[in-house]
């Protein structure tokens, strides 16, 4: 159904994933994060979606706290964190579809050497982002870990074909 529609298998994992759990497409999504390509594979399956504004989470989570969205996504956002607790906790809305990149012992953390924002100051153990959840009030319903194979020779290429990388979450806040 989706074979060449989309740049990468991670989009097609996460796409369906996102449909699985909120299958209803009649709902507000704040997405964290600037608007980026995902946003519109959303759009084209009918969510309609807004974005933060590249505001430090980090300092200020006041656009976790509006009241004008019914689901959070964040999509490899949170380990470009300090502390996604604060995010976390400060979510106004009742369910949060996450994915980040797992931590790989055979890989260092994600670091630019151009950009400044763009860096990894966490690549998490499946059971510490939903420690993360699970401490800041929130259920996890449904996970799921899937691989992303590249398209280089190698010994990182090659453990990248069964090595899981990344982890998506489905949780809903505890009443």
């Amino acid at each position: 159904m989706y074979e060449n529609t989309f740049p990468s298998k991670r989009y097609k994992h996460t796409i369906e994933f996102l449909k699985e759990v909120v299958p209803n497409t009649n709902v507000n999504i704040l997405d964290l994060g600037v608007r980026n390509p995902f946003v519109d594979f959303m759009e084209r399956e009918g969510y309609t979606v807004q974005n933060t504004t590249g505001e430090d989470l980090d300092l200020d989570t006041t656009a976790v706290q509006k009241e004008d969205y019914d689901v959070l996504t964040a999509f490899e956002i949170f380990e470009h964190l300090l502390s996604p607790f604060h995010v976390v906790k400060d979510v106004k809305a009742t369910k949060i579809v996450a994915s980040i990149p797992l931590k790989l012992w055979f890989s260092e953390a994600y670091q630019s050497k151009t950009d400044p924002w763009d860096r990894h100051y966490h690549e998490f153990e499946d059971w510490q982002f939903d420690w993360v959840f699970e401490k800041a009030g929130w259920e996890i319903k449904k996970r799921q870990k899937f691989t992303n194979p590249v398209k280089k020779l190698g010994i990182r290429p090659l453990l990248r074909l069964f090595t899981p990388r990344y982890y998506l979450i489905y949780a809903e806040k505890k009443s």
